[in-house]
């Protein structure tokens, strides 16, 4: 198979694989990889639980209502339920209760835990829109490494269909004397060159569509097409970023802050509750109770029918129960000042998400203007060793320079080429996360 064969046959592969398959846009990888990724389901579940925990808190408002019931069977000495004397005898007894608690007062720790709670869950659900984000950009990176990959396998394929075209130029000089052999091996030794390159670079391209099939858990493929055109990159060199307006803007929205934001509140409502435990807690209780036993005799010394004596022993009370803690060992002062120091770490770990993203903000905004610069350099160097191995190509044809001038022009070009589309490309993922944090739907994470 001749150098052209395969270039052409190369390119049918990927025009067919292109019609047979179905072309993801970013935003289509992003939104299946949500679907179906399992951090983002176990996160979620932890999320679900803390709604139920809040839940709860809510429900523990509610009165306290249990039922109790036995069945003794007495054997030997035992007290008489009926008459509270001991008998030697063998007789089953049994009781029944119905008890209530209202807690009135405990310190407001019921509607403190009640805040405390709600804040954690509202901190869950923003730790389950930060695993979101997290795992887009992991599929941004992902998707344009494989722009990139296959922009490097069309630059060799390029580069590829050039020194083709030289050897099979330098294949005819050779057979008419215009050339030594030594520069047919020159020009083979370039093409099998390219040829590993373009192998290589294939091989690139397959790795990078693995990891974006395992970023978006698409198990059923073994092969991925991706939408043929990007937004031109001269949008991403208009403007310039305010990093004071950017960091107000994401200091608002950015899940991780906002859910470290929250556990602060949280904890404070978690110290004023564990305060509550110093002052005395006031209940009212309620019941009904009556009971059975065989001992419990009638005028002709018969066992009263057992209707009867849940109806004669049915008794009610209600009352109030005031409990007042004076020392426990100290547990309550001591679980206060551990609580104040949660409030605080708590804190300073919010402090901490602030100036981590301010710190990223600066290193979005600096690289920005760097890869703009470098983008706008590498794109007159593409133009000045295009035209300089276009140059070079026709000397060479005239007999001018030899071929390792030559191909030494090449490999210029088609370095330039790659480091531009690697710059733009970088480019291109540093605007696109600044613009996340600016509120800009870049994402489709619903």
């Amino acid at each position: 198979m001749t150098i052209k064969t395969y270039i052409i046959a190369f390119s049918l592969l990927i025009s067919l694989a292109g019609y047979s398959q179905k072309l993801w846009t970013l935003d289509e990888c992003v939104a299946y990889a949500i679907e179906h990724n399992l951090q983002v389901k176990n996160t979620s579940h932890t999320k679900d639980a803390s709604q139920e925990t809040y839940r709860q808190s809510v429900r523990n408002l509610l009165p306290n209502v249990t039922g109790f019931s036995d069945l003794n069977f007495n054997s030997g000495l035992a007290e008489d339920p009926s008459t509270g004397v001991l008998v030697n005898n063998d007789f089953y007894s049994s009781r029944y209760s119905l008890n209530a608690s209202l807690d009135v007062f405990q310190g407001f720790q019921k509607l403190n835990n009640i805040k405390a709670s709600k804040f954690i869950y509202k901190a869950t659900q923003e730790d389950v829109v930060q695993e979101k984000f997290l795992l887009a950009f992991r599929v941004m990176s992902a998707f344009y490494d494989i722009k990139f990959n296959e922009g490097l396998v069309a630059n060799s394929l390029e580069q590829l269909g050039i020194s083709q075209s030289n050897y099979d130029l330098v294949q005819k000089q050779v057979e008419l004397g215009l050339m030594a052999k030594a520069d047919l091996y020159e020009a083979e030794s370039n093409l099998l060159s390219d040829m590993l390159l373009v192998t290589q670079n294939k091989n690139l391209l397959a790795l990078s569509k693995l990891t974006l099939l395992q970023e978006m858990n698409l198990t059923d493929e073994t092969d991925i097409q991706l939408q043929t055109e990007l937004d031109p990159i001269a949008d991403e060199l208009e403007g310039e970023e305010s990093l004071d307006s950017i960091y107000q803007i994401a200091r608002g929205f950015v899940p991780l802050v906002k859910a470290q934001d929250y556990r602060v509140k949280a904890a404070k409502k978690q110290l004023h509750a564990s305060r509550g435990n110093l002052y005395p807690s006031l209940s009212l209780v309620a019941g009904l109770e009556t009971r059975y036993s065989e001992t419990n005799l009638d005028d002709n010394d018969e066992t009263v029918p057992f209707s009867d004596q849940l109806s004669d022993n049915f008794a009610r009370f209600v009352g109030a129960q005031l409990s007042i803690p004076l020392t426990l060992g100290w547990s309550n002062r001591s679980s206060v000042k551990q609580q104040k120091i949660a409030y605080q770490q708590a804190k300073t770990n919010l402090e901490i998400q602030e100036q981590e993203l301010f710190q990223l903000l600066q290193q979005l905004i600096q690289t920005n203007e760097a890869l703009k610069a470098e983008y706008e350099q590498s794109t007159k160097r593409v133009q000045a060793q295009e035209l300089a191995f276009a140059i070079a190509q026709k000397r060479y044809e005239k007999g001018l320079i030899n071929a390792i001038d030559l191909f030494q022009a090449k490999n210029l070009f088609g370095v330039a080429q790659n480091e531009n589309l690697q710059v733009g490309l970088r480019l291109k993922v540093n605007k696109s996360t600044i613009d996340f944090y600016k509120g800009l739907p870049i994402f489709n994470i619903n």
